[in-house]
């Protein structure tokens, strides 16, 4: 069964108007772990300078920025947050943090504060104690996105003078514009990539401190004609390249589905490196940079088996066929390695297959994790429209009779990601959890 965690429909006219693991303490004592429960999170966590952030819901469906110490997991402040044009499907937007200097940061978030037509204020926070830097008034936004060394947010996303600005986190000033909606989806400390929505959306390179467009690639240039971004997109980097995935989304009015697939291009140049067109992403799995499971559909709208691909060229690095996929009542299951897909079902002996050589696989004693909610409740949220949920939560399960694992640790990278070696993940009542088990950076099932 396939958990699509799709962005809305959007409505393109003229131009675009926009109208959840029991997670215990890691098993493995020596890696640096803590456990935080001061709080309910509900979007992803960022992190920069050994600050991590997050948006926590209060128990009156109040929503506020959490800042945590990276290294202990001690809370350090909490400051009243909100949203004010964000889509439900979109999930709860997080805090953007930006490193400025050694061992400083500086927090960006949408505080509940009105003023006249303004609906919400954008402020800038010190990352180590809360303290308002600066100020912007906001109507309709995204949410703020760490761009480099800089913040880039949509402003006015619910008029038609929708634009993106890029602003100085030190200061809050502008340091350059984009006119219409586009958010970005991959930056360092030179350039950024924006996903521009429109009717013929586009991939677009700037370069971050002087907004001069490097490059530019129609998302049609890789997975054809017709493309609707209605039903949701993701991105993820490996070393070289920017792999995204556009979803299907069927037209109401003709019952056609738009195109849709997978497909990458080379950040130095945005030239298209590999497509796959006519496939889903399958949830839970990796970040389409990472570890991309997918599974294809014909012109019949009909679902073939399951693949894994290989981020940095498209290959199938293994899969099953669609004779071999149990009927319906399971729900994904992958191992840490994900070197099987699993069939879960809850209190019922699962199935299992090798993916390199798309046998069946002895399900004896093999575990593998899974969404631990398959229906999961939208948030009380206080003042937004309905629709939100938090991140998902992963739990372990036993495949041969469909029951948890107690005890469990970290879940797997592939769905935590990892930030500087520091892995974290929400737990089912909401608590945060973390562990330093590398060193490297790479992309989770949320980006």
């Amino acid at each position: 069964m396939i958990r699509p965690l799709a962005k809305p429909a959007l409505v393109l006219a003229g131009v675009l108007t926009l109208g959840g693991c029991s997670g215990s303490e890691a098993a493995t004592p020596d890696h640096p772990t803590w456990h935080n429960t001061e709080m309910n999170a509900v979007s992803r966590t960022t992190v920069a300078g050994g600050v991590a952030a997050t948006t926590s819901m209060r128990p009156d469906g109040t929503l506020e920025t959490v800042a945590l110490d990276l290294v202990t997991g001690r809370r350090l402040w909490a400051h009243p947050s909100t949203m004010a044009g964000r889509l439900p499907g979109m999930g709860v937007s997080p805090p953007a943090i930006v490193e400025t200097a050694s061992g400083r940061t500086v927090a960006v978030a949408i505080d509940p504060a009105r003023r006249g037509r303004w609906k919400a204020t954008l402020v800038g926070l010190d990352g180590r104690t809360g303290a308002r830097r600066w100020s912007r008034p906001v109507h309709s936004t995204f949410g703020p996105q760490r761009c480099g060394a800089y913040v880039c947010v949509s402003e006015n996303t619910a008029l038609a003078g929708a634009r993106v600005v890029v602003l100085d986190p030190l200061t809050g000033k502008v340091a350059w514009r984009l006119p219409g909606i586009a958010e970005a989806q991959w930056s360092d400390a030179s350039r950024v990539v924006f996903l521009r929505l429109a009717r013929r959306p586009v991939l677009q390179a700037h370069e971050v401190v002087t907004g001069k467009v490097l490059w530019r690639v129609p998302v049609e240039q890789a997975l054809g004609t017709g493309i609707d971004l209605s039903g949701g997109w993701s991105f993820g980097a490996t070393a070289n390249d920017l792999v995204g995935y556009v979803a299907p989304y069927t037209n109401p009015k003709t019952n056609k589905a738009s195109a849709f697939g997978l497909f990458s291009v080379r950040l130095s140049d945005g030239r298209v490196n590999w497509m796959r067109p006519s496939v889903v992403r399958v949830y839970p799995s990796g970040s389409p940079g990472l570890a991309p499971v997918v599974r294809p559909v014909d012109q019949e709208g009909r679902y073939g088996g399951f693949a894994r691909l290989a981020a940095d060229d498209g290959r199938v690095l293994g899969q099953i066929s669609a004779t071999q996929v149990p009927e319906a009542g399971w729900w994904l299951a992958f191992p840490p390695r994900m070197e099987k897909v699993g069939f879960l079902r809850h209190g019922k002996p699962g199935t299992a297959f090798d993916l390199p050589t798309g046998r069946p696989a002895d399900v004896k004693d093999a575990h593998a994790w899974s969404f631990c909610v398959t229906d999961p409740k939208p948030l009380p949220l206080k003042g937004q429209p309905a629709g939100f949920y938090s991140v998902a939560s992963l739990c372990e399960f036993r495949l041969a009779d469909g029951t948890r694992v107690a005890g469990s640790g970290a879940p797997p990278a592939w769905f935590t990601g990892s930030q500087n070696g520091w892995r974290m993940w929400r737990d089912e009542k909401g608590g945060l959890h973390g562990i330093k088990d590398g060193d490297g950076t790479a992309p989770g099932m949320y980006g």
